[in-house]
C-alpha cells in the first residue's frame, strides 16, 4: 500500500476508535512507525488529513448505499440491509467524532453536512416513495418533513449529553431509532414485512452467535 494510503487508512481507525480531537499527527506517525517529517510529507497539517478522511469515508458511505438499493426486494428490505451496516459501522466508532468535527475541523465538517443534507436526504426520500408505491408505507405522509425528520433523527445517538457513550450503545442507539421511524411509516402489509426482516435478523445474530 502507497504512504498516502496507509495514512488515511491508520487516521480513519485512530479517529474512529478515539475521536478526532485526541489523535495528534504524533499518535498516527507513531502507529505507522513512521516519522512526522514523512507525515508531513503528505498532508500539510491536521486539518488536511482530516478532509482527506472524511472525504474517503463519504465516498464509501455513498457506494454503500447505492449498493444497498440495488440488493434490496423492497423498501423495507433496503432500511434493513442499511441499518446492518451503519449497525456494524457504528460498533467501532466513538460518539464524539462528530462533535469534534464540528467543532475543530470547520471545514470538513461542512463536507459532512452537505453529504448528509443532499446525498443522504434524497437516499430517505428515495425510500419513502418506493415504500409509498409498494403500499407499504402510508400515502398520507409528508415526503418532505419525514425525510428531513430521518435525516435528523440520524445525529441523536451522537449527542453525548443526551447519550452519554459510558450508558448507551451508539450502534445499538442508531438501531433503535431506524426500527422505530419504519414502523411510524409503515402500513398493516410494512409491518408483517418488519416482522419477517426482524425475525431473519435475530436467526442471523444467533448464527452468529453460536459460531463464536
Amino acid at each position: 500500500m502507497e504512504p498516502k494510503k496507509r495514512i488515511l487508512v491508520k487516521a480513519e481507525e485512530l479517529f474512529m476508535q478515539y475521536g478526532i480531537r485526541s489523535v495528534s499527527m504524533d499518535d498516527i506517525a507513531n502507529n505507522l512507525g513512521m516519522s512526522k517529517k514523512t507525515l508531513y510529507q503528505y498532508f500539510a497539517d491536521k486539518d488536511e488529513l482530516v478532509e482527506a478522511v472524511v472525504d474517503g469515508h463519504i465516498k464509501g458511505i455513498q457506494s454503500d448505499c447505492e449498493s444497498c438499493r440495488q440488493e434490496a426486494s423492497d423498501a423495507i428490505h433496503e432500511i434493513f440491509i442499511t441499518m446492518e451496516r451503519i449497525m456494524e459501522e457504528f460498533s467501532n466508532m466513538n460518539p464524539m467524532l462528530v462533535h469534534d468535527l464540528e467543532k475543530f475541523h470547520f471545514k470538513a465538517y461542512q463536507r459532512f453536512r452537505e453529504h448528509k443534507d443532499k446525498f443522504l436526504l434524497k437516499i430517505i426520500r428515495d425510500n419513502i416513495e418506493w415504500g409509498i408505491k409498494e403500499e407499504l408505507y402510508r400515502n398520507d405522509i409528508n415526503l418532505d418533513v419525514m425525510s428531513k425528520y430521518r435525516i435528523e433523527s440520524m445525529m441523536i445517538p451522537f449527542n453525548v449529553a443526551v447519550f452519554p457513550p459510558g450508558k448507551y450503545n451508539l450502534a445499538a442507539t442508531s438501531g433503535m431509532i431506524i426500527e422505530n421511524f419504519t414502523y411510524g411509516l409503515a402500513t398493516i402489509k410494512g409491518h408483517k414485512l418488519i416482522q419477517k426482516y426482524n425475525d431473519q435478523r435475530k436467526k442471523n445474530l444467533s448464527y452468529e452467535e453460536n459460531r463464536k
